[in-house]
């Protein structure tokens, strides 16, 4: 057991990724010892600016954020909306580009076939190849959990969060300019969000950390909930140690 964090006066906010609810950081959080620790789903939004105000609205005054994919593209909004308030980032199978335009139709025509096939359906099919890692293609109850997630998630949701990705700016000029700790988290064999993406994210901020998992495809937190939790508990320990200096 990793040694407990007290992290009241920064607690720990993570945002999940499209079609992803709280058992997505369930097998991680079981490992890393904090006190204070919210999760948030992407619902009722379709923009990444209406749901970062819609969040920054109820966080408390400062603290740690930590993204996972959709969840790292609102975690960029929030911290370029809000900087003084995010003691410290953490951003998990990340993109910072803004999409490309010719994207859209294709995230639109995919929403429409979820409605006609069904979530569950639509994800073991369509999807779960490119969200994990090849050793992984055959656990059933991985994919179990995620294509739950979706069902409870629903096809209106996933069509909202398809608007926020859509819509998503670039955000890595910011990022230059933060002066917390800062986590990139990345699954070696992640196709849909690849090295290129968070090496972009490393060179708008250099001095941030960049670990790479192996053997991990995109959906870090279920995959490698065992080194996330590390990664994590170094991170926010981090972001103890530079409050304390400033």
């Amino acid at each position: 057991m990793m040694q407990p964090i007290s992290n009241v006066s920064v607690p720990l906010i993570l945002l999940g990724g499209t079609l992803c609810d709280e058992q997505l950081w369930q097998p991680m959080l079981a490992q890393l010892n904090v006190s204070s620790v919210h999760c948030f789903t992407l619902q009722g939004d379709d923009s990444a600016k209406a749901a970062a105000e819609r969040l920054l609205a109820v966080l408390p005054a400062r603290f740690c954020l930590c993204g996972f994919s959709l969840g790292a593209m609102v975690a960029l909004e929030i911290q370029s909306i809000a900087p003084a308030r995010v003691a410290g980032l953490a951003l998990i199978s990340v993109n910072p580009f803004a999409d490309r335009p010719e994207n859209a139709p294709i995230r639109r025509a995919a929403v429409a076939q979820a409605r006609v096939q069904g979530m569950g359906t639509f994800i073991a099919e369509q999807l779960w190849p490119r969200y994990v890692a090849r050793q992984r293609q055959s656990d059933t109850a991985l994919q179990q959990r995620i294509v739950a997630m979706a069902q409870r998630s629903g096809v209106e949701v996933f069509a909202a969060q398809t608007e926020i990705a859509i819509s998503r700016v670039d955000h890595r000029e910011s990022l230059g300019s933060l002066k917390v700790p800062v986590l990139i988290l990345s699954g070696e064999e992640d196709p849909i969000c690849t090295t290129e993406h968070h090496r972009a994210v490393q060179q708008a901020a250099p001095l941030a950390h960049w670990k790479v998992l192996p053997s991990v495809g995109h959906f870090v937190p279920l995959e490698a909930a065992q080194d996330t939790a590390t990664a994590l508990h170094s991170w926010i320990n981090e972001v103890f140690l530079c409050d304390s200096t400033r």
